[in-house]
């Protein structure tokens, strides 16, 4: 008996594939055609930026509306919708990240962030191309008038004439996308001045064009007499040859001022300053960098923070320094005086002489008239030359010197904790046995009063003449490096 054939069961047909979603692939071609446009010239990638900070948001829509679509299509034919997979998720993060970085980016002060890393707009090239404009301007100088003026950006350079006119020579930069663009803000900041009575005002108009970067450099001639008044926020200032008073005020730049006959005052944030030949007082207060003033025949006060240091020479009246650390007075200085964060260093000044700091070695050398001395941590040396009362409170770890006339008739009162007491002077009668070393005495008549206080450092009173019996330590001698192979020459070690 034959088997009946069995027929083969009905297949089952195969659901359609899902079509790829397009939503990633148009982002990205969007994505690509714009940066295309950037890399061609066709679009500024400043103003791209821009762009993408502000409307970074319709790429999500775009992306949202395709898969709105595709979703609408499945339903249609009845498929499964597609989600938007791991890759879309990565690519949707790296987008809304990048936008939120963006936009945060526009809203920031870049200028002021540019004034503190001391860089501005010009050295950053994607913002733009720059731009230079030469102008000149003059007209009379009124009689007995002085001089104020305002640039934002820009350096301001004053020097004397010899004819009753202003005459201003301008040279400015914009940073501009285009000519044009250029040259619509170049129109819209022509400095200009103004008289009001007796003041004649130069504003540079830095800010006419709006937020644009423009900064303007002027070169000032005015008659010698005139005061002069500078407000200045980024840029180097110089001010030579002037008989009427200066005043300053610069953020972000060098100052110079030399040949001064009036008062100079500056007031200045993050600036160096170098003041030199001046006639009266010179002020200066504020946070700067490191400052020189030389020759000047009136006092000098100083308040303020100075990163860098503050270098003196040849103060004829008071010197007064005020800062976080350090508290410094004196009456006169014929030589130098070198403040650092470590080191205080001076020579040739007269007292009264008053120093309260802390964490700073002290040699003074030189030094006439009454000394008061206040340090915490360092090592302090004296060497007088014209003696008066002295009063050296030392606290903390360091030693203490002092050299003192060899003829000087004075009165000594000295102590050491954790360590000791030496003297050139057999008059001293010294107690070195305890923790706590003393000494006191009267040396010839007595006359000044000498009170030493030191803790945990070595105290040590010297004729003055032994100052002058220290050897130099010998100079190390250099030692010639072998010549190459094939070269007769002998090369001379660094020092």
């Amino acid at each position: 008996m034959v088997s009946p054939v069995q027929a083969p069961p009905p297949q089952v047909p195969l659901p359609p594939r899902q079509p790829r979603s397009l939503a990633g692939p148009v982002v990205l071609i969007v994505l690509g055609i714009v940066f295309l446009m950037g890399t061609m010239g066709l679009l500024n990638w400043h103003r791209l930026g821009i762009w993408f900070a502000h409307y970074w948001p319709v790429l999500i829509i775009i992306w949202g509306v395709i898969k709105l679509v595709e979703y609408q299509s499945a339903q249609k034919h009845g498929l499964r919708p597609r989600g938007i997979g791991a890759g879309g998720v990565f690519l949707l993060i790296v987008l809304i990240v990048c936008g939120f970085v963006a936009t945060q980016a526009t809203r920031f002060n870049w200028e002021e962030i540019g004034k503190q890393i001391d860089i501005g707009d010009e050295d950053i090239p994607f913002f733009g191309h720059s731009y230079t404009y030469d102008d000149q301007l003059q007209q009379d100088w009124p009689a007995g008038a002085n001089l104020h003026v305002v640039d934002d950006h820009g350096a301001v350079n004053i020097s004397a004439s010899n004819d009753p006119v202003i005459h201003i020579t301008i040279r400015k930069r914009i940073r501009a996308e285009n000519q044009g663009d250029a040259d619509k803000w170049n129109a819209g900041t022509k400095p200009q001045i103004n008289t009001s009575g007796q003041t004649v005002t130069v504003n540079a108009n830095t800010q006419g064009a709006g937020d644009h970067w423009i900064a303007t450099d002027l070169d000032i001639v005015i008659p010698r007499k005139a005061s002069v008044t500078i407000s200045n926020q980024r840029g180097n200032v110089s001010v030579l040859g002037r008989d009427g008073d200066l005043q300053l005020s610069n953020q972000h730049g060098q100052v110079t001022a030399s040949d001064i006959n009036g008062k100079v005052n500056l007031d200045a944030e993050h600036s160096s300053a170098r003041i030199t030949q001046i006639a009266s007082d010179v002020s200066i207060q504020g946070h700067l960098n490191d400052v020189s003033v030389e020759e000047v025949k009136g006092s000098v006060r100083l308040n303020g923070e100075f990163v860098d240091g503050v270098k003196l020479s040849r103060i004829a009246k008071t010197v007064t320094f005020k800062s976080s650390r350090t508290d410094m007075e004196l009456a006169k200085l014929d030589g130098d005086l070198n403040l650092d964060s470590d080191d205080l260093r001076a020579n040739n000044l007269t007292g009264p002489l008053r120093v309260s700091t802390r964490s700073k070695d002290i040699h003074l050398e030189g030094v006439s008239g009454d000394v008061r001395v206040d340090d915490e941590r360092g090592d302090i040396e004296l060497r007088i030359v014209k003696l008066g009362n002295v009063q050296v409170d030392h606290r903390s770890s360091g030693d203490l010197q002092i050299y003192i006339p060899d003829k000087a008739s004075f009165q000594v009162d000295a102590r050491s904790r954790d360590g000791e007491i030496q003297s050139d002077f057999p008059q001293l009668k010294i107690d070195n046995n305890n923790n706590l070393a003393t000494t006191s005495g009267t040396v010839g008549t007595g006359g000044p009063r000498i009170v030493l206080n030191n803790e945990h450092g070595t105290v040590e009173i010297r004729r003055g003449s032994s100052a002058a019996q220290i050897p130099e330590p010998p100079a190390t001698p250099k030692t010639p490096k072998l010549p190459s192979r094939g070269s007769g020459e002998v090369e001379p070690t660094e020092q």
